[in-house]
């Protein structure tokens, strides 16, 4: 009893603690009153190419213009924005995360990113959306303006949907709803606790006839009549099989990987495989049935002790020289902040600069399925952008000045900054 007790009272401390903040969440920004003109910046376009001091311009959330000053030609009535000296890139995307889904990990009921039951393509993550997060902003601060928000756990977890990161609820929030299915894939081992090893999962048999009763039950409910009861589950499969949604496989080992893809080709899908650690041993398979990667390893150790220690830094290059369609991620939801730098640390080990620009930007957005409206600065699409002082892939000079979201001016300001100021003037003053 006084276990309980004690458990009650420091969850009411935690959430006490985290409402009493809940004023460090900035006011969303209205919508785009005036045109504006971005110049002299280093735009990086977010499909491979740079224009070096360029000239930037947006209206009505839509940009109208980009080019640089060679251009001659006057932007009368624009807001002069001066981005001498500074960067300018597309909105960084960040897919496969749970930002807004979770808030304290400890604190069951800040945490809705996963359901109960195994089986669960009609759970919808953008209902549970949470507008109010105290850690999307500091996100946002790092470049990254647009999220997949997915859900997580059982077999078949749901679906994600892209939600812009400044809003007052999930309905202003939403940008592509319920576009994709994910599926978690049955791994082949499990480890054995007791013994400290690997070893074969003795329901993995069962675990494939299982997915593939209810993928040929799903594909059977569409073609029976139109009278028939409605089965939630099996409606919310529907979006597969006609194309308005896509399949996302979760997985990293490179058998699964292929076992996935051929298990969705037998029902006429295209997979997209979210993880993909292994994605280096099968470049010909991944490239031969074109299948995208969206790569979440980059900060990690290698997988196996025969590795080389630097793997996964070089994974991102060794996906690029291959042909792959691929992006980065960084999974769950405050590591979002370190999205940029995944990129950074690519470059390292030997990825073309633009190339991991790109790999935030207008790849995620084509594998997302929103590349004709965002993720690259071009005419025409969304004013989804931002001004960097220095290198937005380098923690040490990312430093954002100004961020649009469809051409609003968004806050900047967020928790660790307010604290930050806080303590900084604490201390000044004695």
């Amino acid at each position: 009893m006084k276990l309980m007790q004690f458990i009650w009272v420091s969850a009411f401390i935690v959430l006490t603690h985290y409402l009493s903040f809940s004023q460090s969440v900035p006011v969303p920004a209205p919508v785009q009153a005036q045109p504006i003109l971005i110049t002299n910046a280093t735009a990086h376009l977010g499909n491979g190419q740079v224009i070096e001091n360029s000239y930037v311009a947006f209206e009505q959330g839509k940009i109208t213009f980009v080019g640089n000053m060679a251009a001659g030609r006057g932007f009368p009535g624009h807001l002069i924005i001066d981005g001498t000296g500074k960067h300018l890139y597309p909105g960084f995307i960040a897919p496969d995360t749970e930002l807004g889904l979770q808030e304290i990990s400890a604190v069951r009921a800040t945490a809705d990113a996963d359901e109960i039951g195994t089986l669960n393509p009609n759970i919808r993550s953008i209902i549970a959306y949470n507008t109010d997060s105290e850690v999307t902003p500091t996100v946002r601060s790092m470049g990254v303006l647009l999220a997949e928000v997915t859900p997580s756990g059982g077999r078949i977890s749901g679906q994600s949907s892209i939600v812009h990161l400044d809003a007052w609820n999930w309905e202003d929030a939403a940008y592509a709803t319920d576009f994709a299915i994910h599926l978690n894939w049955p791994n082949a081992t499990r480890w054995n606790w007791q013994e400290s090893r690997t070893e074969k999962n003795a329901e993995y048999a069962n675990q494939l006839r299982e997915l593939d009763d209810f993928f040929q039950q799903a594909l059977a409910y569409g073609q029976s009549p139109a009278t028939k009861a409605k089965n939630l589950k099996l409606e919310a499969m529907q979006g597969l099989f006609d194309g308005t949604k896509k399949l996302f496989i979760h997985t990293n080992a490179a058998p699964a990987m292929q076992e996935g893809v051929l298990f969705a080709e037998r029902f006429q899908l295209k997979a997209t495989i979210i993880g993909g650690y292994d994605a280096w041993l099968v470049t010909d398979f991944l490239r031969e049935h074109n299948v995208p990667v969206v790569f979440t390893s980059t900060h990690q150790l290698p997988s196996r002790e025969d590795e080389d220690i630097d793997q996964p830094f070089k994974t991102p290059t060794i996906l690029h020289k291959a042909g792959i369609k691929w992006c980065f991620a960084h999974g769950g939801f405050w590591q979002q902040r370190n999205l940029p730098f995944q990129a950074g640390q690519a470059v390292g080990y030997g990825l073309p600069y633009e190339e991991a620009v790109r790999a935030l930007t207008g790849s995620t957005a084509d594998i997302l399925g929103i590349s004709k409206t965002v993720g690259t600065i071009e005419v025409g699409k969304d004013a989804t952008l931002f001004i960097s002082e220095g290198d937005a892939l380098d923690m040490r000079s990312c430093k954002l000045t100004r961020a649009f979201i469809q051409g609003r001016d968004i806050d900047l300001n967020n928790k660790q900054e307010m604290l930050y100021r806080r303590y900084q003037a604490k201390y000044k003053s004695r």
